[in-house]
Protein backbone atom coordinates (compact mmCIF):
# COMPACT_ATOMS: atom_id res chain seq x y z
CA UNK A 1 0.00 0.00 0.00
CA UNK A 2 1.15 3.60 -1.10
CA UNK A 3 0.75 5.42 2.24
CA UNK A 4 1.02 9.02 -0.26
CA UNK A 5 -1.94 10.14 -0.90
CA UNK A 6 -2.93 10.45 -4.76
CA UNK A 7 -4.48 14.26 -4.28
CA UNK A 8 -0.95 14.76 -2.93
CA UNK A 9 0.63 13.61 -5.48
CA UNK A 10 -0.85 16.29 -7.60
CA UNK A 11 0.52 19.29 -6.08
CA UNK A 12 4.68 20.18 -5.85
CA UNK A 13 6.57 21.30 -2.63
CA UNK A 14 6.33 25.52 -2.73
CA UNK A 15 9.48 26.42 -5.42
CA UNK A 16 10.29 29.64 -3.18
CA UNK A 17 10.87 27.44 0.24
CA UNK A 18 12.87 25.05 -1.74
CA UNK A 19 15.41 27.40 -3.07
CA UNK A 20 15.56 29.37 0.35
CA UNK A 21 16.45 25.79 2.08
CA UNK A 22 19.54 25.35 -0.86
CA UNK A 23 20.39 28.50 -0.28
CA UNK A 24 20.48 28.23 3.51
CA UNK A 25 22.16 24.43 2.98
CA UNK A 26 24.92 26.13 0.85
CA UNK A 27 25.63 28.67 3.02
CA UNK A 28 26.26 26.25 5.97
CA UNK A 29 29.03 24.23 4.65
CA UNK A 30 30.59 27.31 3.84
CA UNK A 31 29.27 29.19 0.45
CA UNK A 32 28.88 32.81 0.85
CA UNK A 33 25.71 32.85 -0.51
CA UNK A 34 23.37 36.30 -1.24
CA UNK A 35 19.65 35.12 -0.88
CA UNK A 36 17.05 37.17 -2.70
CA UNK A 37 14.44 34.24 -2.79
CA UNK A 38 12.48 34.86 0.18
CA UNK A 39 9.59 37.05 0.58
CA UNK A 40 10.13 38.35 4.04
CA UNK A 41 11.42 41.74 5.44
CA UNK A 42 14.81 42.46 6.71
CA UNK A 43 13.41 44.59 9.06
CA UNK A 44 12.98 43.57 12.97
CA UNK A 45 9.23 43.76 13.84
CA UNK A 46 8.76 47.17 15.32
CA UNK A 47 9.72 47.69 19.22
CA UNK A 48 5.80 48.58 19.83
CA UNK A 49 4.36 45.24 18.74
CA UNK A 50 6.66 42.77 19.94
CA UNK A 51 6.07 44.81 23.43
CA UNK A 52 2.36 43.80 23.21
CA UNK A 53 3.36 40.19 22.56
CA UNK A 54 5.68 40.54 25.72
CA UNK A 55 2.65 41.81 27.68
CA UNK A 56 0.24 39.06 26.58
CA UNK A 57 2.70 35.93 28.11
CA UNK A 58 3.46 38.07 31.32
CA UNK A 59 -0.22 38.49 31.89
CA UNK A 60 -0.79 34.82 31.29
CA UNK A 61 -2.90 35.36 27.51
CA UNK A 62 -1.14 31.81 26.50
CA UNK A 63 -4.94 29.87 26.38
CA UNK A 64 -7.22 28.91 23.83
CA UNK A 65 -8.93 31.29 22.06
CA UNK A 66 -12.11 31.22 19.79
CA UNK A 67 -10.94 29.67 16.79
CA UNK A 68 -11.50 32.57 14.51
CA UNK A 69 -9.67 34.76 17.05
CA UNK A 70 -10.23 36.94 19.56
CA UNK A 71 -13.32 39.30 19.77
CA UNK A 72 -10.63 42.04 20.33
CA UNK A 73 -8.11 41.09 17.38
CA UNK A 74 -11.12 40.79 15.43
CA UNK A 75 -12.91 44.29 15.94
CA UNK A 76 -9.46 45.72 15.56
CA UNK A 77 -8.87 44.22 12.29
CA UNK A 78 -12.40 45.43 11.37
CA UNK A 79 -11.39 48.69 12.20
CA UNK A 80 -8.19 48.71 10.43
CA UNK A 81 -9.97 47.92 6.95
CA UNK A 82 -12.40 50.58 7.79
CA UNK A 83 -10.13 52.63 8.23
CA UNK A 84 -8.13 52.29 5.45
CA UNK A 85 -10.62 51.65 2.71
CA UNK A 86 -13.57 53.28 3.95
CA UNK A 87 -15.72 49.96 4.89
CA UNK A 88 -18.24 48.63 6.74
CA UNK A 89 -16.75 45.19 7.94
CA UNK A 90 -17.76 44.12 12.13
CA UNK A 91 -16.02 41.63 14.09
CA UNK A 92 -18.12 38.65 13.10
CA UNK A 93 -17.01 39.67 9.48
CA UNK A 94 -13.66 38.72 10.47
CA UNK A 95 -11.34 35.56 11.20
CA UNK A 96 -7.68 35.11 12.40
CA UNK A 97 -5.72 31.97 10.50
CA UNK A 98 -2.04 31.21 11.25
CA UNK A 99 -0.87 32.99 8.01
CA UNK A 100 -2.42 34.12 4.83
CA UNK A 101 -1.66 31.02 3.74
CA UNK A 102 -4.11 29.37 5.53
CA UNK A 103 -7.07 31.76 4.85
CA UNK A 104 -6.72 30.59 1.19
CA UNK A 105 -6.67 27.22 1.90
CA UNK A 106 -9.43 27.28 4.17
CA UNK A 107 -11.21 29.39 1.80
CA UNK A 108 -10.87 27.11 -1.03
CA UNK A 109 -10.90 23.63 0.58
CA UNK A 110 -14.36 25.19 2.45
CA UNK A 111 -15.97 26.36 -1.01
CA UNK A 112 -14.57 24.19 -4.34
CA UNK A 113 -16.27 20.92 -5.48
CA UNK A 114 -14.87 18.70 -8.05
CA UNK A 115 -14.20 20.20 -11.36
CA UNK A 116 -15.36 23.69 -9.95
CA UNK A 117 -12.57 25.62 -11.34
CA UNK A 118 -10.66 29.44 -10.29
CA UNK A 119 -9.48 31.99 -12.64
CA UNK A 120 -5.52 32.69 -11.53
CA UNK A 121 -3.78 35.45 -13.68
CA UNK A 122 -0.79 34.77 -14.70
CA UNK A 123 2.16 35.33 -12.99
CA UNK A 124 1.00 34.11 -9.86
CA UNK A 125 2.07 33.26 -6.23
CA UNK A 126 3.80 29.44 -6.43
CA UNK A 127 1.01 28.30 -3.68
CA UNK A 128 -2.41 29.52 -5.55
CA UNK A 129 -2.57 26.76 -8.30
CA UNK A 130 -1.78 24.23 -6.06
CA UNK A 131 -4.17 25.07 -3.30
CA UNK A 132 -6.91 24.81 -5.63
CA UNK A 133 -5.56 21.12 -6.99
CA UNK A 134 -5.27 20.11 -3.89
CA UNK A 135 -9.05 21.43 -3.14
CA UNK A 136 -10.26 18.99 -5.64
CA UNK A 137 -10.89 22.15 -8.55
CA UNK A 138 -9.15 22.96 -11.42
CA UNK A 139 -7.40 26.05 -12.10
CA UNK A 140 -7.79 28.10 -15.06
CA UNK A 141 -4.48 29.99 -15.61
CA UNK A 142 -4.73 33.27 -17.79
CA UNK A 143 -2.19 34.63 -19.16
CA UNK A 144 -0.98 38.27 -18.25
CA UNK A 145 2.56 38.91 -20.03
CA UNK A 146 4.45 41.80 -20.24
CA UNK A 147 4.20 43.37 -23.72
CA UNK A 148 0.16 43.08 -23.96
CA UNK A 149 -0.76 43.06 -20.72
CA UNK A 150 1.88 44.57 -18.74
CA UNK A 151 1.31 41.47 -16.60
CA UNK A 152 -2.25 42.54 -15.21
CA UNK A 153 -5.20 40.39 -16.11
CA UNK A 154 -7.38 42.64 -19.04
CA UNK A 155 -11.37 42.54 -18.78
CA UNK A 156 -11.78 40.56 -21.81
CA UNK A 157 -9.27 38.05 -20.76
CA UNK A 158 -11.58 37.60 -17.39
CA UNK A 159 -14.76 37.63 -19.07
CA UNK A 160 -13.18 34.87 -21.86
CA UNK A 161 -11.80 32.87 -18.83
CA UNK A 162 -15.57 32.49 -17.01
CA UNK A 163 -17.48 29.33 -17.85
CA UNK A 164 -20.17 28.16 -16.09
CA UNK A 165 -18.12 25.54 -14.18
CA UNK A 166 -15.90 28.73 -12.66
CA UNK A 167 -16.50 29.63 -8.50
CA UNK A 168 -13.56 31.46 -7.78
CA UNK A 169 -11.35 34.47 -9.37
CA UNK A 170 -8.04 35.34 -6.90
CA UNK A 171 -6.68 38.70 -7.96
CA UNK A 172 -3.05 39.82 -6.29
CA UNK A 173 -2.50 43.51 -6.23
CA UNK A 174 0.35 44.22 -5.59
CA UNK A 175 1.53 41.47 -7.17
CA UNK A 176 3.53 38.49 -5.89
CA UNK A 177 5.99 38.25 -8.35
CA UNK A 178 6.13 40.93 -11.05
CA UNK A 179 5.54 43.94 -8.05
CA UNK A 180 2.43 45.24 -10.48
CA UNK A 181 -0.55 46.20 -9.02
CA UNK A 182 -3.70 47.30 -10.46
CA UNK A 183 -5.28 50.87 -9.93
CA UNK A 184 -8.52 51.79 -8.94
CA UNK A 185 -9.89 52.17 -12.87
CA UNK A 186 -8.36 48.67 -13.52
CA UNK A 187 -10.32 47.38 -10.61
CA UNK A 188 -13.45 48.79 -11.79
CA UNK A 189 -12.82 47.70 -15.20
CA UNK A 190 -12.95 44.03 -13.89
CA UNK A 191 -15.60 44.59 -10.97
CA UNK A 192 -17.81 45.84 -14.26
CA UNK A 193 -17.56 42.06 -15.55
CA UNK A 194 -17.43 40.45 -12.41
CA UNK A 195 -21.23 42.13 -11.92
CA UNK A 196 -22.48 40.33 -14.86
CA UNK A 197 -21.31 36.51 -13.47
CA UNK A 198 -23.19 36.40 -10.15
CA UNK A 199 -21.99 33.25 -9.20
CA UNK A 200 -18.32 34.09 -9.51
CA UNK A 201 -16.56 34.85 -6.28
CA UNK A 202 -13.48 37.10 -5.30
CA UNK A 203 -10.73 36.47 -3.39
CA UNK A 204 -8.54 39.49 -3.46
CA UNK A 205 -4.85 38.84 -1.88
CA UNK A 206 -3.88 42.27 -0.82
CA UNK A 207 -1.12 41.02 1.71
CA UNK A 208 1.10 43.23 0.41
CA UNK A 209 -1.50 46.11 -0.09
CA UNK A 210 0.31 48.68 2.16
CA UNK A 211 4.01 48.28 0.51
CA UNK A 212 3.33 50.55 -2.46
CA UNK A 213 5.85 52.88 -4.18
CA UNK A 214 5.54 56.61 -6.04
CA UNK A 215 2.59 57.73 -3.82
CA UNK A 216 0.68 54.48 -5.37
CA UNK A 217 -2.32 53.78 -3.09
CA UNK A 218 -3.78 50.57 -2.80
CA UNK A 219 -7.36 50.06 -3.52
CA UNK A 220 -9.25 46.73 -2.90
CA UNK A 221 -12.24 45.02 -4.89
CA UNK A 222 -15.03 45.69 -2.41
CA UNK A 223 -13.62 49.54 -1.58
CA UNK A 224 -13.88 49.67 -5.59
CA UNK A 225 -17.74 48.22 -5.95
CA UNK A 226 -19.19 47.10 -2.58
CA UNK A 227 -22.07 45.16 -4.48
CA UNK A 228 -19.55 42.64 -4.45
CA UNK A 229 -18.81 42.34 -1.02
CA UNK A 230 -21.69 39.58 -0.59
CA UNK A 231 -18.92 37.28 -2.66
CA UNK A 232 -15.51 38.60 -1.56
CA UNK A 233 -13.01 37.29 0.64
CA UNK A 234 -10.78 40.23 1.07
CA UNK A 235 -7.12 38.58 2.38
CA UNK A 236 -4.63 40.38 4.39
CA UNK A 237 -1.91 40.03 7.32
CA UNK A 238 0.45 41.26 9.30
CA UNK A 239 3.59 39.53 7.64
CA UNK A 240 4.82 41.93 5.06
CA UNK A 241 3.60 45.32 6.35
CA UNK A 242 4.59 44.80 10.32
CA UNK A 243 7.38 42.86 9.56
CA UNK A 244 5.85 39.91 11.42
CA UNK A 245 6.18 36.69 8.92
CA UNK A 246 7.35 34.39 12.39
CA UNK A 247 4.32 35.29 14.05
CA UNK A 248 2.46 33.49 11.12
CA UNK A 249 -1.21 36.06 11.40
CA UNK A 250 -3.14 36.22 8.51
CA UNK A 251 -6.94 37.59 8.24
CA UNK A 252 -10.01 37.08 6.25
CA UNK A 253 -12.73 40.11 5.64
CA UNK A 254 -16.07 38.11 4.19
CA UNK A 255 -19.91 37.17 4.48
CA UNK A 256 -20.71 36.22 8.06
CA UNK A 257 -21.22 32.62 6.76
CA UNK A 258 -18.30 31.85 4.62
CA UNK A 259 -16.53 33.10 7.72
CA UNK A 260 -18.42 30.55 9.75
CA UNK A 261 -17.76 27.70 6.86
CA UNK A 262 -14.18 28.64 6.88
CA UNK A 263 -13.68 28.27 10.65
CA UNK A 264 -15.14 24.90 11.01
CA UNK A 265 -12.87 23.91 8.46
CA UNK A 266 -9.89 25.67 10.79
CA UNK A 267 -11.86 24.08 13.81
CA UNK A 268 -10.93 20.48 12.98
CA UNK A 269 -7.29 21.72 11.50
CA UNK A 270 -5.32 23.94 13.12
CA UNK A 271 -8.03 25.58 15.60
CA UNK A 272 -7.16 29.30 17.00
CA UNK A 273 -4.05 31.31 16.03
CA UNK A 274 -1.25 32.05 18.07
CA UNK A 275 -3.14 33.84 21.20
CA UNK A 276 0.41 35.58 21.93
CA UNK A 277 0.46 36.41 18.35
CA UNK A 278 -3.45 37.71 17.93
CA UNK A 279 -2.54 40.29 21.27
CA UNK A 280 0.58 41.18 18.92
CA UNK A 281 -1.39 42.51 15.82
CA UNK A 282 -4.33 44.60 18.08
CA UNK A 283 -1.05 46.89 18.79
CA UNK A 284 -0.23 46.08 14.65
CA UNK A 285 -3.03 47.07 13.49
CA UNK A 286 -4.34 49.84 16.26
CA UNK A 287 -1.03 51.54 17.09
CA UNK A 288 1.09 53.49 15.32
CA UNK A 289 1.66 53.09 11.64
CA UNK A 290 4.33 55.45 10.97
CA UNK A 291 7.10 52.35 10.61
CA UNK A 292 5.28 51.20 7.32
CA UNK A 293 6.23 54.44 5.41
CA UNK A 294 9.53 54.16 6.72
CA UNK A 295 10.07 50.85 5.34
CA UNK A 296 8.10 51.55 2.55
CA UNK A 297 10.42 54.40 1.69
CA UNK A 298 13.64 52.25 2.40
CA UNK A 299 12.16 49.57 -0.09
CA UNK A 300 11.74 52.35 -3.10
CA UNK A 301 15.36 53.25 -2.44
CA UNK A 302 16.72 49.61 -2.61
CA UNK A 303 13.95 48.91 -5.92
CA UNK A 304 15.44 52.07 -7.80
CA UNK A 305 19.23 50.82 -7.34
CA UNK A 306 18.74 47.08 -7.88
CA UNK A 307 16.46 48.12 -11.32
CA UNK A 308 19.05 50.13 -12.42
CA UNK A 309 21.81 47.65 -12.14
CA UNK A 310 19.38 45.10 -14.05
CA UNK A 311 18.70 47.28 -16.63
CA UNK A 312 21.95 47.90 -16.90
CA UNK A 313 22.71 43.98 -17.52
CA UNK A 314 23.43 42.76 -20.74
CA UNK A 315 20.55 39.78 -21.86
CA UNK A 316 17.92 41.23 -18.83
CA UNK A 317 14.81 44.02 -19.16
CA UNK A 318 12.86 44.43 -15.89
CA UNK A 319 9.71 46.54 -15.60
CA UNK A 320 9.41 49.18 -12.84
CA UNK A 321 7.16 47.71 -9.67
CA UNK A 322 4.97 49.73 -7.85
CA UNK A 323 4.48 47.33 -4.97
CA UNK A 324 5.52 44.01 -2.88
CA UNK A 325 9.40 43.98 -2.83
CA UNK A 326 9.86 41.85 -5.81
CA UNK A 327 12.09 42.25 -9.26
CA UNK A 328 10.90 40.13 -11.85
CA UNK A 329 13.34 40.53 -14.80
CA UNK A 330 13.53 39.21 -18.21
CA UNK A 331 16.19 36.54 -19.52
CA UNK A 332 14.40 36.00 -22.85
CA UNK A 333 18.18 37.15 -24.36
CA UNK A 334 20.12 34.77 -22.35
CA UNK A 335 18.05 31.61 -23.25
CA UNK A 336 20.21 29.52 -25.81
CA UNK A 337 23.49 30.73 -24.35
CA UNK A 338 25.74 28.86 -22.13
CA UNK A 339 27.68 29.85 -18.61
CA UNK A 340 31.30 30.11 -17.76
CA UNK A 341 30.77 26.44 -16.24
CA UNK A 342 29.21 25.00 -19.57
CA UNK A 343 25.67 25.29 -18.23
CA UNK A 344 23.19 25.49 -21.43
CA UNK A 345 20.56 28.52 -20.34
CA UNK A 346 17.60 26.00 -22.00
CA UNK A 347 14.67 28.41 -19.31
CA UNK A 348 14.33 30.09 -16.32
CA UNK A 349 15.32 27.28 -13.70
CA UNK A 350 18.76 26.56 -15.40
CA UNK A 351 19.53 30.08 -15.64
CA UNK A 352 18.77 30.78 -11.17
CA UNK A 353 20.68 27.19 -10.96
CA UNK A 354 23.67 28.06 -13.02
CA UNK A 355 23.15 31.38 -10.94
CA UNK A 356 23.60 29.68 -7.63
CA UNK A 357 25.94 26.96 -8.25
CA UNK A 358 28.47 29.79 -10.15
CA UNK A 359 27.71 33.37 -8.72
CA UNK A 360 26.46 32.48 -4.78
CA UNK A 361 22.47 34.40 -5.85
CA UNK A 362 19.59 32.46 -4.73
CA UNK A 363 16.66 33.58 -6.95
CA UNK A 364 13.69 32.15 -7.75
CA UNK A 365 12.91 30.58 -11.33
CA UNK A 366 9.73 32.06 -13.61
CA UNK A 367 8.38 28.80 -13.83
CA UNK A 368 7.56 28.38 -10.32
CA UNK A 369 5.27 31.48 -11.00
CA UNK A 370 3.45 30.06 -13.79
CA UNK A 371 5.87 32.31 -16.41
CA UNK A 372 9.04 30.94 -18.09
CA UNK A 373 11.82 33.33 -19.37
CA UNK A 374 11.98 35.56 -15.93
CA UNK A 375 12.80 35.14 -12.51
CA UNK A 376 12.52 36.90 -9.40
CA UNK A 377 14.78 38.41 -7.06
CA UNK A 378 13.55 39.98 -3.62
CA UNK A 379 15.00 43.46 -2.43
CA UNK A 380 13.96 43.06 1.14
CA UNK A 381 17.05 42.70 2.02
CA UNK A 382 20.52 45.22 3.12
CA UNK A 383 21.46 47.58 0.17
CA UNK A 384 24.97 46.41 0.14
CA UNK A 385 23.57 43.02 0.21
CA UNK A 386 21.64 43.71 -3.17
CA UNK A 387 24.36 46.01 -4.69
CA UNK A 388 26.76 43.04 -4.42
CA UNK A 389 24.14 40.42 -5.42
CA UNK A 390 23.62 42.71 -8.84
CA UNK A 391 27.38 42.73 -9.30
CA UNK A 392 27.59 39.12 -8.83
CA UNK A 393 24.20 39.00 -11.69
CA UNK A 394 25.68 41.10 -13.90
CA UNK A 395 29.27 39.01 -13.99
CA UNK A 396 27.32 35.91 -14.42
CA UNK A 397 25.09 37.40 -17.71
CA UNK A 398 28.25 39.08 -18.73
CA UNK A 399 29.95 35.40 -19.12
CA UNK A 400 27.13 33.75 -21.32
CA UNK A 401 28.13 32.75 -24.69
Amino acid sequence: MDIISDRLKQIQPSQTLVISAKAREMKAKGRDIISLSAGEPDFGTPENISQAGIRAIQTGQTKYTDVGGTLQVRQAIANRLNTDYGLDYTADEVAVSSGGKQVIFNAMMASINPEDEVIIPTPCWVSYPDIVTLAGGKPVMVVCDEKTTGFKLQPQQLREAITEKTKWLIINSPCNPTGVTYSKEELRALCDVLLEFPNVWILTDDIYAKLTYDEFVASTIVQVEPKLKERTVTMNGVSKAYSMTGWRIGYAAAPVEFIKAMMKLQGQSTTNACSISQAATIEAVSGPQDFIQDMTSTYQKRRDIVLEQLNATPGLSCIKPEGAFYLFPSIHDCIGKTSKSGVKIVDSESFVTALLEEEGVAAVHGAAFMMEGYFRISYATSTELLKEACTRIKQFCMNLQ
